[in-house]
């Protein structure tokens, strides 16, 4: 399915007492409602490195439970590549679409992954030895996905965003450029975090049921139109003056986790 919906500005509506609510009422009747979760930037905090990003202790036990109390219908939707995304909400395994839906596991742990051709893995590797020209220009390999940060040298977002094009076009079509805070990424072309969402709701146990998308970045915009198109509810965590098709919005991962935490007792 197509989804599109009209980017606004979020009103006073769109406050954290709001998305708690809309939480609270997938709670309140679990089998009409499915959840979907990014990780950075809505569960995490944002850190200068992907790699220092810190996961409160408490908070895999509270998405467990209440992934239970939705019997089963919660799934991570990221950027991260998904063994990565494993390994921070360790011991547990949920649910996941990795690398913006290019990678998926399924509630029956049936996993699909994109395998980077010959092609692309030279490109990544001329694209770390450029890197070393940008002091503070971090690469992150995903395997079937690139991604260079610059948060720690915002000074080169404009040269950046260029080679980052060049490097996409090079790709070729099945590689498309994704851009979002301080990052520029080079993923599969045939994946976004809203086919995702089509996929889980296309099967048990999310099928039949109204889609909750909670995100924080562009990357999360399609996924936020197929939860509109479907009659459910999506929410951008971040400044509220970001134009965004979210419904509505929360201030901070601290207060997703929060709500998370006290829903799932």
């Amino acid at each position: 399915m197509s989804a599109t919906a009209e980017r606004h500005e979020p009103a006073d509506v769109g406050s954290d007492h709001a998305a708690k609510l809309a939480l609270a009422r997938a709670i309140e009747k679990p089998g009409e409602w499915a959840l979907f979760l990014d990780i950075d930037g809505t569960l995490l905090d944002l850190a200068p490195t992907p790699d220092s990003i810190v996961v409160p202790e408490t908070l895999p036990a509270d998405i467990d439970r209440l992934a239970k109390k939705l019997g089963g219908a919660l799934a991570l939707v990221t950027g991260r590549a998904l063994l990565y995304a494993d390994d921070l909400f360790k011991p547990f395994q949920f649910p996941i679409a990795g690398l913006h839906g290019a990678e998926i596991r399924d509630v029956d742990g049936r996993e699909l992954f994109v395998a980077p051709s010959p092609e692309f893995l030279a490109l990544k590797q001329a694209l770390m030895r450029e890197a070393e020209s940008m002091p503070g220009v971090l690469i992150e390999d995903k395997g079937a996905a690139v991604a260079a940060h610059y948060r720690l040298a915002p000074q080169f977002e404009e040269p950046l965003s260029q080679r980052m094009k060049d490097y996409a076009h090079a790709a070729g079509p099945d590689w498309a450029l994704q851009i979002g805070k301080f990052v520029f990424e080079i993923r599969p072309s045939r994946a976004s975090k809203g086919d995702a969402l089509e996929r889980f709701l296309a099967e048990p146990p999310f099928s039949d049921r109204l889609p909750l998308a909670i995100g924080d970045d562009l990357t999360d915009e399609s996924m936020f139109a197929v939860a509109n198109a479907r009659g459910g509810c999506s929410i951008r965590v971040g400044r509220r003056n970001a134009s965004t098709c979210a419904q509505q919005t929360a201030e901070s991962p601290a207060h997703i986790r929060q709500a998370i935490a006290e829903l799932s007792q």
